[in-house]
């Protein structure tokens, strides 16, 4: 019982938790530890320098072999689909779940997304 209770107390202390969203669009990493996801419904926060990281961001997989774009030295973008929990008010992944690195060509192809 005592667990039970441990784990009810912190789901009320994070808040509500969205289902898991499969999301898809483009994923940026401008500099370090800032990381965003831009799809079909704007921004969602992952990562700040020095403030918020989305649980689940230490188990990103190396993304620079797959379409990794880079645009300051290491740092740029990719195209990606994740698996994730949101705080829609907030624009901001509250978990990350799985990454799933897509081609570039994916992203460009989709009109809802920006043209990179």
């Amino acid at each position: 019982m005592g667990i039970l209770l441990i784990l009810v107390t912190a789901a009320a202390i994070s808040g509500p938790q969205s289902p898991i969203q499969h999301r898809c669009g483009w994923l940026d990493n401008p500099t370090p530890a800032n990381w965003w996801l831009t799809d079909s419904q704007g921004e969602w926060i992952l990562s700040v320098q020095g403030g918020y990281q989305a649980p689940g961001m230490d188990d990103m997989p190396d993304l620079s072999e797959h379409g990794w774009v880079k645009t300051n030295g290491y740092y740029g973008y990719t195209c990606a689909c994740l698996d994730v929990t949101v705080d829609a008010a907030e624009h901001r992944i509250t978990r990350l779940v799985k990454t799933m690195p897509k081609p570039l060509r994916q992203c460009r192809a989709d009109p809802k997304l920006p043209r990179r």
